[in-house]
């Protein structure tokens, strides 16, 4: 198959449609209408074999988490999604792993409103890029910088789960219930972009990042834009059923400070919306959990289990490193 064979077949014909789309797949480029009193909001992220998803893995599998973890970054801004473009580089225009593709990505935009207006698709080592974009009102949207000393700090859903996952799938531990292993499984390959609770943050929270990296290293994103520093409780980390029935509290607490891919929320809130949170997040159905609070020390991290200081060697992923 050709290039443009590939994008008629697989792509074009399974966009949905929006009414802000004025011309979208199959022009030199989109043509979209910004809302009026809205900010336009964009993100980008790649997915790249080998480093972001296995070689083997299912194509439906890799479709949905590349929109998913772009989604999660709207999310974090207290955005609505409303277009992606994809850039996609395969090494050979293989119909049945870009049909699996092509069925992920077409139920992930159909469930969340969002259309397909365009991209590139190109021959070369296996990559998944894409860009998304949304609405927030300006004056709403949740910033890394905006955080202030006395925030408690908030996260959402459980943390570690995908690492778990990981490394289950590379044979690094075994996980002997098969329910939790298909849990943290799905946790990897399918994550949940908090959109309802992004927005709902809206004018409640003061600052918002998702956990792509690991809890460590997206908090000290903020700690940085904000000039705070933080007191986190190791005890007060949320996990699931399937982490603590799979590997001791003490490898339990690295994954969910350090592992990172879990595509959750945190947040932080001053004490005087602190009382308004429950209300905003009701509608949600997505547990959070109070884990610390920032303080004035500037950059400074401290982890406390059971209310006395103790350290953990983590600090999430980076590339290049």
């Amino acid at each position: 198959m050709q290039e443009f064979s590939v994008i008629d077949t697989y792509f074009k014909q399974y966009a949905s449609q929006r009414k802000d789309v004025l011309a979208g797949i199959g022009d030199d480029a989109a043509l979209s209408i910004v809302p009026a009193g809205q900010a336009l909001v964009t993100t980008t992220d790649t997915l790249v074999s080998g480093i972001h998803f296995l070689a083997d893995a299912d194509p439906h599998a890799i479709a949905q988490k590349a929109v998913a973890v772009n989604l999660s970054d709207l999310a974090a801004m207290g955005a609505e999604p409303a277009w992606i473009s994809l850039s996609l580089s395969v090494p050979e225009a293989d119909e049945q792993w870009l049909a699996a593709f092509a069925r992920g990505l077409q139920e992930i935009t159909h469930y969340y409103s969002i259309q397909l207006i365009g991209g590139d698709t190109v021959k070369g080592p296996l990559s998944v890029t894409i860009t998304a974009q949304g609405f927030v009102p300006p004056e709403q949207a949740l910033l890394r910088s905006k955080a202030k000393p006395g925030d408690f700090v908030y996260v959402t859903g459980t943390l570690g789960d995908a690492g778990l996952g990981l490394d289950f799938l590379r044979g690094n531990l075994s996980v002997p219930d098969e329910d939790n292993a298909s849990y943290i499984l799905r946790r990897l390959h399918y994550p949940t972009p908090r959109l309802l609770v992004g927005s709902s943050l809206r004018r409640v929270a003061n600052a918002c990042i998702d956990i792509s990296d690991g809890l460590v290293a997206d908090l000290a994103h903020i700690l940085k834009a904000s000039n705070c520093g933080a007191t986190i409780h190791v005890d007060k980390l949320p996990l699931s059923r399937a982490m603590r029935e799979s590997v001791d509290a003490e490898q339990a607490a690295q994954y969910a400070l350090g592992a990172g891919d879990d595509y959750e929320l945190l947040f932080t809130v001053n004490e005087e919306q602190k009382g308004k949170l429950e209300t905003a997040l009701t509608n949600t159905n997505v547990v959070y959990t109070c884990i610390g609070q920032l303080t004035g020390i500037t950059n400074k991290l401290e982890l406390r289990q059971q209310n006395n200081p103790v350290k953990y060697a983590v600090t999430g992923y980076q590339h290049f490193s």
